[in-house]
């Protein structure tokens, strides 16, 4: 078997190609891609080659965690032609599938996939993020922020996540004036326009390393900062202000299948929309010029890849 996908042959060089794939096993299923999502957090780092250590992790490699596809063979809970959310796949003989999910045909695991029932289409591909961003406020523990950092897709869906959970309109954070546009409830400011000092609950969705000493000083007393991001530099902060105020410092991971579940309920029950989320798109054979835009433009919140020419 064979399908085309999107292969980072090293840093900086991405393009389509043919690649072979792994036979399917007793439990696996395959799926023609139609959409798929280009993160511009961990994507990123990898077309730069700042990604992290990772097992799997290498070029020339597949990139995609976030694609929407049809089941063209089933398996265990799966038929033919179900619309299945696919966070990735490890399916490929000559190439690493540290993610593995932006290709026209995708072997995995049915345990691995999840149905989309009442999304139908290119909005899927916000799935799991979504899911991260509840993760981030709403897992054992956490709280609802008062405060978001970044104005990023990560950052929108937290706040919208915050008031489909019966939140109170957070205050966003947003540098580039260019992103302060598409708040759906709450205001988006620059940080040198909010006097606030009593944040209980802060929630940083920028992936900055150095953000730290500037918002612990807008905690209240026994405030907490849950870190969302990705960070691919060390963190750290000064002491004596987190010291008078006894800080926390919470750091949220990824998404659990309770999260996902909760996220698809949100959605279903019409508290959470997806939609305006996705600010462009492109065909799968121009991977590599939606891939640079997706890094460099700041106006592009989420590209989508339409697979349905190679699928």
């Amino acid at each position: 078997m064979e399908t085309v996908a999107v292969v980072l042959e090293q840093p900086g060089q991405l393009g389509l190609r043919t690649v072979a794939l792994q036979e399917p096993k007793a439990g696996d299923i395959v799926a023609d891609a139609v959409w798929s999502g280009i993160s511009s957090g961990t994507e990123r780092l990898l077309w730069a080659g700042r990604m992290p250590n990772f097992p799997g992790m290498g070029y020339p490699l597949v990139p995609g965690y976030e694609t929407v596809a049809r089941v063209s063979r089933g398996g265990p809970g799966f038929a033919e032609g179900d619309l299945v959310f696919v966070p990735g796949a490890n399916c490929y003989k000559d190439v690493k599938g540290l993610f593995g999910g932006a290709a026209a045909r995708i072997v995995l695991p049915a345990a691995r996939a999840v149905a989309l029932e009442g999304i139908t289409d290119e909005t899927g591909i916000l799935i799991a993020l979504a899911a991260t961003a509840h993760h981030a406020v709403a897992s054992a523990g956490a709280e609802l922020p008062q405060l978001i950092v970044g104005h990023g897709l990560l950052g929108r869906l937290i706040a919208r996540v915050t008031l489909a959970l019966g939140g109170e309109a957070p205050t966003v954070w947003e540098t580039q004036s260019a992103r302060r546009d598409g708040a759906d409830g709450y205001a988006v400011i620059a940080p040198e326009a909010d006097e606030r000092r009593d944040y209980e609950t802060i929630c940083d969705a920028s992936g900055a390393a150095g953000l730290l000493d500037m918002l612990v000083p807008r905690l209240k007393k026994r405030g907490e900062i849950t870190l969302a991001g990705f960070y691919e530099e060390p963190l750290s902060f000064a002491f004596p202000p987190a010291f008078m105020r006894e800080a926390r410092i919470r750091i949220a991971a990824e998404f659990t299948k309770a999260d996902m579940e909760a996220v698809k309920a949100l959605v279903a029950e019409r508290r959470l929309s997806l939609s305006g989320l996705i600010t462009h798109h492109a065909k799968a054979s121009a991977a590599a010029a939606a891939y640079a835009q997706a890094f460099t433009d700041p106006n592009c919140i989420k590209m989508a890849l339409d697979w349905s020419a190679l699928s």
